[in-house]
Formats: C-alpha cells, structure tokens, sequence
C-alpha cells in the first residue's frame, strides 16, 4: 500500500497524510457548489475550513450554515471524520473491508497514527476503534433527534442530529446553528440539558482515547488491571473535568452565570469544562468571560484530551507526567514512580519538550498577531491557545482576522493536530548520534 513511500518516516507520512486531506477538502470547499451562493469561496479561506474541520478544531472564517451549502457541510462533516479517526485508520478500514494484505510497515504507521505502544493487535485496535466511534455517534445522533427533529422536521432534524453528534465526539465544534442566529453556535441550547448533555459526553467519550476504551473493554471494572496510562488518563481527565467545573462556577458565578437557577449555572459551567478542551463549541459569546474564566480557558484548551484520541493539545498524561516530576523533584526522589511503577526518564524529558514547544509557539505566535492585528494580548492569546489546542474556541478575532494572522492560525491548527513536537520532527533532518559521549560539566539553574 505504501511501498512508494517507505523511506518516508511515519511521522512525515502522517504529516502528508493529514495535508493531502486538507489540499483535497480546500478545493472542494472553493468550488461554486460548496457554497450557498453558488460562487467560488476565497482560497485561503476555504483553506481555513478544510484545515480546521481535518484538524477537528472548529475555529471559522465563515458560519457553517450560512456560507456553506448542503454540499460544503457534507465535505466538511467528512473531513471531521477523516480528521477525528486518522486518515491512515480510514485506509486500513478500507484494505480491511477489500481483504487486503497489510504489512509491517503499514502496521508501524498505524502504530504511531493512533497513538499505540504496541504494533501487536493494531489491526484490531482499528477495528475496535471503528466499531466504538460509529456506535458512541449512532447513539448520540439518535438521542439528540429527540430534541432537534420536533423543532426542524424529520429529515432536517436528523441531519442535524448525525452533524452535530459527530463534529462533538471528534471533538471538532462545528455547528450548524446558524439557522437561527448568525455565529450562535449552541446559544439558543444552552440551558437545554436534552442537548447539552449528550453533547458534552460525545466530548468526553470522543477525548479520552481509543486505547483507553479498549483497556477498559478488556479488564471491565478490575481497575488494578488498568494500564499506567489508563490509569493516568481516567485520573488527570476526572481532575481536569471537575476541576474546571468547579472553577467556572466560581470564576463566572458573578459575570455570565449572574441571574441563573442554581441548576442552569452548574449546566452551563459544566458544559464549559467539558467543551473547553478542544471541542469547540459555545453555549454563549465567550467575550462575556471574566478575566479569569479566560485565563483558565486558555490553560484548558492548551492541555486538551488525552493521547490517541480526536483531542488535540499538550495532552492530559503529558501534564500528569510534569506535576508528578515537579513534585517527585521537589521532595528529592531520585525515580518518579506512579501506581508502583517507575517512570523512565526518557519519558519525563519528552513531556518537558512537548509543554516548551506548545507554550513557546502559542505565545510566539501571539506576539506576532499583536503586532500586525489591532487586538489585545489577552484576544491575540486565546485565539493562537485555542488553534494549538485544537479547541476551535473564539472570542471573534478569527473572523475578523487579516491573511497573515490566519496563515498563523492554520499553521498552529495543523502543528496542534498532528503534535507540536512530531511537526518540528517533520522538518528537523535526524543525524546519527556520534559513537562516543562527550565530557559532562554542571551548570548553575533555578
């Protein structure tokens, strides 16, 4: 299947793959018919969208239901799918489904495109995550056209519901609630519980990863069985959840929250926290957030889901690794150790690069678009953190943005999706390390 392309790394094949999807989604989006207006779309801003929905980030240049046509949306619910699984899963379904033999290294690719640790049983790790994905967005789509086809009809309502129930366990944040109001996104839906739930659970199945549903296939509710990483990623996912739940109820309890039931300010925050790491959607205009409901925003959509899943970010196990070296540093130990098992420090310095890499990029990146755009830092911040983490989250800058600042934003959109760390790989040339070590000295830190 790739025999043209096995001296290409897999990260780089990765890399091509997710672009190839992109290039082929931005001509189809620029195309009279993808458009409701029957005209040709702006290049760069059919870019955008293509990058955006491949990307399962959600940041938009046009309202999704009011630019797009009927043929547009069906490309980029496609494209959010592609994107969600992996364009490499979605060839091995296809090589599956025609009984075609799939080699090592096509076996090696997987591996790394889905995030697993193993190249034994990746075959059925794909299936697995197949089977999984189609039933979490059959069940979500049916439980949300309860709701919608009343209010649409039935063909209307359960297009929407399929739409909607796939960009959120993909984690992708495209709505088509334009129909009511330009730019709402789930405004009118946010004390509705029958949408809202639903979706934020979508968020949640769709972020913690295949490979952690697999594990808990397997062992059932025998937790000691558990994996480390499931372990880390059920744990961190659970802080990160409630944590920011907590968090918004108290930080907005006096700005967006004033004047609602006690029930609706825990939907409403729930659904924030839910949403924020890297899902997309929004219940309301997220420029009504107070100062610190934006800060802690900006921290959520920075960390994201966790690995091997649709969410993009720095990764919940990546921040579990840092904590946990900061606070095994701080009382001298000597190993990190975690659920009686140590972690390699190979492991603990790839968790540093990754937090510099994402961190140094987002605020390069919005030093940048402080300078060419007339915006605030705090604006300038949210959108770049919201692109890296794949969060599709805005406060209105993208859709006033100039071409540079969204040149900016497709490149971070793409480097979050595919990881910060493997898109520097992509271009870094690996050199052999030389056979002898050189001399070690210390020098003055902290």
């Amino acid at each position: 299947m790739f025999k043209k392309l096995k001296y290409i790394s897999q990260t780089r094949l990765i890399a091509l793959s997710f672009l190839l999807v992109i290039l082929s989604g931005t001509f189809l989006l620029t195309l009279p018919i993808a458009s409701r207006d029957g005209v040709w779309t702006n290049p760069l801003n059919a870019l955008f969208t293509a990058t955006s929905a491949t990307c399962v980030t959600g940041l938009i240049a046009y309202d999704t239901y009011c630019h797009w046509s009927l043929f547009g949306q069906i490309v980029i619910i496609c494209l959010i799918q592609i994107g969600g699984l992996g364009f490499m899963t979605i060839i091995t379904l296809l090589a599956v489904f025609t009984k075609r033999r799939i080699g090592l290294s096509e076996r090696r690719i997987l591996m790394v495109s889905s995030g697993n640790m193993r190249i034994s049983g990746i075959i059925r790790l794909i299936q697995k995550v197949a089977i999984i994905t189609f039933c979490c967005e059959g069940f979500g789509a049916l439980v949300l056209a309860f709701s919608f086809v009343p209010q649409m009809g039935m063909l209307r309502g359960c297009y929407n519901a399929i739409f909607h129930s796939v960009s959120a366990f993909c984690n992708a944040g495209f709505d088509l609630m334009g129909r009511y109001k330009e730019g709402s996104s789930l405004g009118l839906y946010e004390q509705n519980a029958a949408v809202m739930v639903p979706l934020a659970i979508l968020i949640v199945v769709g972020g913690i990863g295949f490979q952690v549903w697999s594990d808990i296939r397997k062992n059932g509710y025998h937790v000691k069985k558990y994996s480390l990483h499931t372990k880390l990623a059920l744990i961190s996912t659970g802080v990160l959840l409630f944590g920011g739940w907590f968090l918004y109820f108290i930080f907005e309890n006096q700005y967006h929250l004033k004047g609602m039931t006690l029930p609706q300010k825990l939907l409403s925050s729930g659904f924030m926290s839910a949403t924020t790491r890297t899902a997309g959607f929004a219940g309301f205009d997220l420029a009504q957030l107070s100062q610190s409901g934006s800060l802690l925003t900006v921290i959520l959509m920075l960390i994201g889901g966790c690995p091997g899943s649709t969410a993009g970010g720095i990764k919940t196990t990546t921040i579990a690794v840092m904590v946990m070296s900061v606070i095994g540093m701080s009382r001298g130990d000597t190993d990190i150790t975690v659920f009686k098992r140590r972690l390699n420090k190979d492991l603990i310095k790839h968790a540093a690069v990754i937090c510099f890499v994402y961190v140094g990029v987002v605020l390069g990146a919005t030093m940048i678009i402080c300078n060419i755009e007339s915006v605030s830092l705090a604006s300038a911040l949210f959108e770049t953190a919201s692109a890296m983490g794949t969060a599709g989250l805005s406060q209105g800058l993208t859709a006033q943005a100039g071409v540079v600042t969204k040149v900016i934003l497709i490149i971070l959109m793409y480097g979050g999706r595919i990881g910060g760390l493997s898109l520097l790989s992509v271009f870094a040339e690996r050199k052999r390390e030389a056979p002898h070590k050189r001399p070690a000295e210390r020098i003055m830190i902290g």
